[in-house]
């Protein structure tokens, strides 16, 4: 990381009175009152800068500071003037290190920008920093030998999500207006649903991904995508608006030639239909996560929307399909870059040891957990996903692209009179530090199922933890349970968790990310509506 030393004077002097009316601004004001000259773009760099430096002293969560080159005042009369922006380590900015958090990639900045970068820095964005990741970044904490640990900013004995967690803290600590994260299996929800704020997974093709790397380079069947997060969900639908209205196919090859469609219920007169999906059938919510999705399908009715139980196709399924295509190749990729020695989080050791074992290993480990999890057949499900926890041959790789295909099918059929779909986006609302490996990768069932339908998705905070209302039962019903949950709800306290941020999920088909804005809108309102709105924690 650049170092503070050499930082001008003014990011260390104390937040002022014109600092903090500029944080209190919205992403359209400030880039109104650049355009109109009532705001210089460098003030609003210098207020945003001192709260970086502060979020960094309170949760680790930078790693890199670009302040200098930001310093230089964009072009006004553009869509994101004076918006201060911050990049995951994964994104290319020439001239910096693209680590994913592996030690082998410092010292070898890249060569060129990626094409979001290019995009935001002509729309008139400041690009302060990057922000720290995990080694190899599938994880639920952020965490890495290369930049340490990264704290949750409600409680720093959790975990603020991964791998865009040093993200979420960042923006939930007004120390950048947007984040750019990617996402394959809820790297981006996970952090907005632990920091308590924003943020809707694009398909593919709808934002900007190139220069952006992936922790499975060459991976395609379930791909990586780019997305922002954000303090407000006003601030999030203007971004996406914004760089949308920017022509980003013009930029970025990957990109579909889509212009923006802008949605509102509230103007059509129209409410939309919602589906609820209460558990995927592996790892039920927690009480926390439960009461939140039930609190948000009361408020919705009480606004009279028409909120119905869905039953959705096979799951499982569906992360069958999902796991065999992310680690068609064994885990190699993940495994290419890590120097020896290099440490990395308990999710992603489990998920490379489980690869690494021959076939017979894994079906005879099956077929003990069917065998002795009798009479309930409990870990019947965690049998069936490590069976297929194998690298694929190119035979049986285009073998799974059909059937998902077919599994794609089936859910646009179940979906045909639905507007949105409604659940949790993980079970437990953060993960503790440590807890990576109890809480494997296949507990991210109900974020990583959107990203293998190629579905819009996004989450946002509905209330925090109650140590008291959020209690497990005294009888809880463990026996029944598979190992996977056993796993997750060894990690769930509420008493500890007392005050975490608690999120839904809204999800729409693919390509319809302003659909699923308005829906998260229409969420927000009824929540307001029923004397029951999120309040953002100011740090």
């Amino acid at each position: 990381m650049a170092t503070r030393a050499r930082l001008p004077p003014v990011y260390s002097d104390p937040l002022t009175d014109d600092d903090r009316k500029i944080l209190a601004l919205s992403l359209a004001q400030i880039v109104d009152e650049c355009n109109a000259r009532t705001l210089c773009p460098r003030d609003i760099l210098h207020a945003y800068g001192k709260r970086a430096l502060l979020a960094q002293d309170a949760t680790n969560c930078l790693s890199d500071i670009m302040f200098h080159e930001a310093e230089r005042v964009p072009p006004l009369h553009r869509p994101l003037t004076g918006v201060v922006v911050s990049l995951k380590d994964c994104i290319d900015v020439a001239g910096h290190d693209t680590t994913l958090g592996y030690s082998r990639n410092v010292g070898r900045p890249v060569e060129e920008s990626a094409p979001i970068v290019r995009l935001l820095r002509d729309a008139g964005a400041l690009i302060h920093t990057k922000t720290t990741v995990p080694t190899g970044l599938l994880s639920f904490e952020t965490t890495s030998d290369l930049f340490g640990e990264t704290t949750n900013p409600y409680n720093p004995a959790f975990s603020p999500g991964a791998s865009t967690g040093g993200g979420a803290v960042l923006v939930a600590y007004q120390g950048s207006v947007v984040e750019i994260g990617t996402d394959i299996g809820g790297s981006t929800r996970f952090p907005a649903a632990y920091c308590g704020v924003y943020s809707v997974k694009s398909s593919v093709g709808r934002f900007p991904s190139d220069g952006c790397v992936p922790c499975l380079p060459g991976q395609e069947s379930a791909p990586t995508v780019t997305s922002p997060i954000a303090r407000t969900l006003d601030d999030l639908q203007e971004f996406w608006q914004r760089v949308v209205e920017m022509r980003p196919w013009m930029y970025d090859h990957t990109c579909v030639p889509l212009p923006w469609r802008t949605v509102d219920f509230v103007l059509s007169g129209r409410k939309p239909k919602w589906g609820v999906i209460w558990s995927d059938g592996i790892v039920p919510p927690s009480p926390a996560c439960t009461r939140a999705l039930a609190e948000t399908v009361a408020a919705l009715r009480r606004a009279g929307h028409e909120v119905v139980d869905f039953k959705p196709p096979s799951i499982l399924e569906g992360l069958k399909i999902g796991y065999q295509l992310m680690f068609a190749d064994g885990g190699a990729s993940l495994r290419s870059l890590r120097r020896w020695g290099e440490s990395t989080n308990g999710a992603q050791a489990a998920a490379l040891l489980l690869l690494s074992l021959p076939l017979w290993i894994k079906v005879l480990f099956a077929f003990m957990l069917r065998t002795c999890s009798r009479p309930w057949g409990r870990n019947d499900t965690w049998a069936a996903l490590v069976e297929v926890f194998n690298a694929c041959s190119v035979e049986r790789e285009h073998a799974l692209n059909v059937e998902r295909e077919r599994y794609k099918r089936a859910w646009g059929e179940a979906m045909a009179d639905l507007d949105f779909l409604l659940t949790v986006p993980h079970a437990i609302p953060a993960v503790p530090k440590g807890g990576s490996d109890a809480a494997t990768l296949v507990s991210a069932s109900y974020a990583f199922l959107f990203n293998v339908l190629d579905y819009a998705a996004g989450v946002q905070p509905v209330m925090t933890v109650d140590a008291t209302r959020d209690a497990l039962p005294a009888e809880y019903g463990y026996a029944e349970m598979n190992d996977i949950a056993r796993g997750v709800y060894g990690l769930y306290d509420a008493a500890a968790m007392h005050g975490l941020p608690v999120a839904v999920q809204v999800v729409g088909r693919r390509l319809e990310e302003e659909k699923v804005l308005a829906g998260m809108r229409e969420v927000e309102r009824a929540l307001w509506d029923a004397g029951k709105g999120f309040v953002q924690k100011k740090f």
